[in-house]
Formats: structure tokens, C-alpha cells, sequence
């Protein structure tokens, strides 16, 4: 009951619910002829769903969703007119085609189709290029494990099996970064971690390339904590004064894509004090003394770059060692030394900030 007698408006027919429940059939009419001009009308229904009519939000979000429903639908529909039509159509150029063939030669012959070699293809490719020779695909792991291909450009064919005759091809194909096994169902064949403990550095890359691994798996470590971790290239430059003294994985280990193959590294030459490995990692090489293998009654002093025997006191103060080895570490700050070649050296810091021989 309307206390004021104010008389209640007709809504526009514009904005009741029959014309917007005809603009949401139109959408499905118009995108079974054309998915791009349907879209743009669903665009257009939409925006008239959450503003004409007064519905509630959630009769207006169903509603959303019934639009993009009847798109689709409306471009299914369209399509399967299209395919039934260029069937028609190719089936009437085969008969057409028939008959011609059939007045030049009554009994035609079915050729079987061949198949080409798409081993080492991604499987993406090797699918859509079977497909357009006419062949219906499957696929499956190579390895025998039973994953499930997702997504098949990261996977690779290992093997092929052709059927001419149902005119199929099922693909055995392992992941992109995985060795393929010798035969369809065969254990992945991952190269086998050596042992190089106690190698120089150029003759463990040598082994681990024998052995198969990749190269950029690696990842290189110094064995004592107050030494910089020297890059693959610096490394390689000194590859006989570098020492595997720790490895990771274990000898015999399977090296997977996912494994990661870590060195341990320490480095000596023939002058300094310290040349074996400690016998635990994150020791401290630059005080020799804290070298859990440092012999505490040697009565030598120095760092490491000096020989064992050859150090002795001057005068004023200072020490004066043997033969030491420039750019090593040194202790303490102000001791002297000569190089092999003669070339006076003094113990100072280095860019680092670290006590190193120096000319």
C-alpha cells in the first residue's frame, strides 16, 4: 500500500528482464556466425546485465557466466556447421573426383601411409607433424615410471612405434633435460659421480667429463673460510695448484639434472707452509697454527706462502722469512721475504683488506 497514492512508473521495456534475457540468447546467435562479433556483443550484454535491470549481485554474476556459456556454445555450434559444411563440400569433390577415376580405372588402390622418423623431436612437434601426415598419436614415458605428460614441448622422443595399418603412432619420450634409456621402458641412464678427492683441479674436470656429467652443474667452493671461492675461470688457471680436497655427491652417485656437484677446493704450491687438505671443511688457512693439522711446536712463523724451514729474526723488530709466494696470505703485518726469483716481498694488506706478500 502506497501511503502517498504516488502512482508506480512502468519500468522501459529496455530495462525488464525479457529484453535482457533476449540480448544474452542474441550472444549465442551471433557468435555461431561470427567468435569475434559475438564477443564484442557479449561485451555489450554484460554491461547491460549490471546496469538495466534491478536484479541482485548474484543473479547478475550467474547471469555473467550464463553469457560466456552461451559464447561458447553459440561458437561450438558454429563450428561443427562449418566442419559438416567443408565436409560436404570435399565429400562432393571426392565423388565428383570418383567418378572421373572410376572411368579411367575401375578398381582404384588404397596407398598405406608412411611415417617419417620423429625421434628426438620435441613431442609437440613430433605430434602435430604426424597428425598432418594422417596418423592418430599417443605418447607415454620412456622411462617406465608412469608420469603423465603435461606439457608436451618439455618432453623429447626417445622411440616410435608405427601402426600403418590402424594408421597410428605411440611415442616414447622422456623429459627435455633427461638422457634417453637404451629401450622403451629402460632406467634413465644418468652419468655415475667419480671419485676425484685428492685430484688437482684440471684432472677432476677431466674425470667428471669422462664420466659424462655437465659441466655447468658444477659449483666450486674453497675448502678454508678466509679464502676467496675462486671462479671456474680462475681455477682453471692455476687447475694444478687447486686440490679437490671434498665432493659432493658421493662416489657412485646418480648425477641427475637436478643434482648439483659441488667441489671443495684447497690450494698450495711447493712454498707454502700448508699443503695438504685440513681434515674438516670451513677451517682458517691465513693462521697456519689454526690449521687443525698444524704441528703447535713448529716454532716457524709466518703465513701461509712461506716455507717451513727458512724463517728467521732480523733486527728492529721485524721478521724476515724464506721463500715466499706473492698473493698469498702472510703473518705477521711487516715481515719481509723473497720470492724464488729474488724479488724482496713485504707482508702488508691486500686489496681485501688482508695481510698478503707484495713487492
Amino acid at each position: 500500500m502506497n501511503p502517498y497514492n504516488t502512482p508506480v512508473l512502468p519500468q522501459p521495456w529496455w530495462r525488464t528482464t525479457p529484453a535482457v534475457l533476449a540480448l544474452l540468447a542474441l550472444v549465442a546467435l551471433i557468435g555461431a556466425l561470427s567468435f569475434g562479433f559475438g564477443f564484442l556483443v557479449l561485451i555489450a550484454a554484460v554491461v547491460a546485465v549490471w546496469v538495466l535491470p534491478r536484479w541482485r549481485w548474484f543473479t547478475k554474476a550467474g547471469a555473467t557466466f550464463g553469457a560466456l556459456v552461451l559464447l561458447t556454445v553459440g561458437a561450438g555450434l558454429g563450428g561443427q556447421l562449418d566442419d559438416s559444411g567443408t565436409a560436404k563440400s570435399e565429400a562432393g569433390t571426392q565423388d565428383k573426383g570418383s567418378n572421373s577415376v572410376k572411368a579411367a580405372s575401375p578398381s582404384p588402390s588404397t596407398k598405406a601411409l608412411e611415417a617419417a622418423d620423429y625421434t628426438e623431436k620435441p613431442l609437440d612437434e613430433a605430434v602435430k607433424l604426424a597428425g598432418s601426415a594422417g596418423f592418430t598419436t599417443t605418447h607415454h614415458d620412456a622411462a617406465g615410471e608412469g608420469r603423465t605428460v603435461m606439457v608436451r614441448s618439455l618432453w623429447t622422443v626417445c622411440f616410435q612405434e608405427v601402426d600403418t595399418t590402424a594408421e597410428t603412432i605411440n611415442f616414447a619420450a622422456v623429459k627435455n633435460d633427461e638422457p634417453c634409456p637404451e629401450k622403451d621402458g629402460g632406467p634413465l641412464p644418468w652419468p655415475v659421480m667419480p671419485d676425484v678427492v685428492g685430484a688437482t683441479y684440471n684432472t677432476a674436470l677431466k674425470n667428471l667429463k669422462r664420466a659424462g656429467i655437465d659441466l655447468d652443474s658444477l659449483r666450486l667452493d674453497d675448502v678454508y673460510l678466509d679464502l676467496d671461492t675462486p671462479t671456474a675461470e680462475e681455477a682453471a688457471e692455476d687447475g694444478d695448484e687447486w686440490r679437490v680436497c671434498f665432493q659432493s655427491p658421493d662416489e657412485g652417485t646418480d648425477v641427475t639434472s637436478d643434482t648439483a656437484v659441488n667441489l671443495d677446493l684447497g690450494r698450495w704450491t711447493d712454498v707454502d707452509l700448508v699443503q695438504h687438505c685440513p681434515k674438516a671443511k670451513d677451517t682458517t688457512y691465513d693462521i697456519p697454527a689454526n690449521d687443525p693439522d698444524h704441528d703447535s711446536g713448529n716454532s716457524t712463523t709466518g703465513g701461509a706462502g712461506s716455507t717451513g724451514g727458512s724463517s728467521s729474526s732480523s733486527s728492529g723488530g721485524s721478521t724476515s722469512v724464506g721463500t715466499v709466494h706473492p698473493g698469498s696470505f702472510c703473518s705477521p703485518q711487516g715481515a719481509t721475504g723473497v720470492t724464488k726469483a729474488g724479488t724482496p716481498m713485504v707482508c702488508g694488506p691486500g686489496s681485501d683488506g688482508r695481510n698478503r706478500w707484495h713487492s
